[in-house]
């Protein structure tokens, strides 16, 4: 059975089930302000939930996103691997989506059970006063956030697809992402605001097991002498690098986007080594296969990581979900990198 609930938006009324499960599975509750985030006065959050922010944020078509973790009273996350931390069952993490100044969406997390994440959206109402479950099978064009551009409310499906794999289903809460050495140059960095938490706020806490001390006498960052090749390499980390790396299942591409705790320089991360100067099996239009790079030096008009990052066709954009706007900023940033810092000397 599929619990239905009722939405009012802009005048209109929208009837939906909630995500199916299997019986007996946990359930996400049908209000968000059931779920944990608030402290039970008006939409004040609960101060012991940890607020926090990437230092290299996903490409959400612009929206202003606010985060949170909970984790149960006196437990602690497995940090043994810096990308592959293991939380405890009863974690919630929840992610805010605002456009123009009007929340429009929060995503939860929760990891309900040890066999078990729970996803779930909800969609705010006209009064932002609360926020309902949204349909298992999302809401398509829900929001105008352009002339003629919709921002679309994900399916629990679309959500698994990107989280929910042998690697930790949180991809914006790790080591690099919560390093207090923030990158300057990180397209759309968000300020870190008091009370946020960093990694020194993790160890000094005693959040993390094993302790791991030398987050704070040595923070984690991506190693390079060039600052944009360091923002786009954190860049291609946080939005590309959850499909696009050697242990997934697209590794056969031979594109690897996430970054390699132990480079010692941009030339030993994954995503300048499979990019720079190599060819892939799509094409920039007009070109044969085998004639164009994916990132050519010097030359952004015949790299394809460029042509894919500024199309919004479904057949060649790139992320391939999620987003209905290229992101420009990112896009500028690169086309400098190739034509400035990559052109042959």
């Amino acid at each position: 059975m599929r619990s239905a609930g009722a939405l009012l938006l802009g005048g209109l009324s929208l009837l939906f089930a909630g995500p199916s499960a299997p019986a007996g599975a946990p359930k996400p509750p049908r209000l968000l302000s059931q779920t944990g985030l608030y402290g039970g006065r008006g939409l004040e959050v609960d101060p012991r939930n940890l607020a926090y922010s990437p230092q290299y944020p996903l490409w959400s078509d612009g929206a202003a996103k606010s985060r949170w973790l909970s984790l149960p009273a006196g437990a602690r996350i497995d940090a043994q691997s810096g990308d592959r931390w293991v939380f405890p069952v009863g974690t919630k993490f929840w992610k805010e989506f605002d456009f123009a100044g009007r929340k429009v969406e929060t995503r939860l997390i929760w990891r309900a059970s040890p066999g078990r994440w729970v996803f779930a959206t909800y969609l705010w109402n006209d009064a932002q006063t609360d926020a309902e479950l949204a349909p298992a099978d999302g809401v398509p064009g829900y929001a105008e956030i352009a002339p003629g551009k919709r921002h679309s409310i994900p399916s629990v499906a679309d959500c698994r697809n990107c989280h929910e794999d042998e690697r930790s289903p949180i991809l914006g809460f790790n080591a690099l992402q919560l390093s207090p050495d923030r990158d300057p140059l990180a397209p759309h960095a968000e300020p870190l605001r008091p009370g946020m938490v960093t990694l020194t706020e993790l160890v000094g806490r005693r959040l993390l097991v094993p302790a791991r001390e030398e987050y704070v006498a040595s923070p984690p960052r991506i190693r390079s002498e060039n600052p944009r090749a360091r923002a786009l390499l954190g860049y291609f980390t946080a939005n590309c690098g959850s499909c696009h790396r050697a242990d997934g299942t697209l590794a056969a591409l031979g594109l690897d986007f996430t970054h390699a705790t132990g480079a010692r320089d941009e030339a030993s991360e994954p995503g300048f080594a499979t990019t720079v100067g190599r060819t892939g099996k799509w094409a920039v239009p007009g070109a044969a296969p085998g004639e164009t790079r994916r990132i050519e030096p010097g030359n952004p008009a015949g790299s394809t990581v460029l042509h894919r990052m500024k199309s919004r066709n479904p057949l060649s954009q790139m992320p391939p979900l999620g987003t209905v706007l290229a992101d420009e900023e990112a896009v500028a940033l690169l086309e400098r990198y190739v034509a400035e810092d990559l052109r042959p000397r």
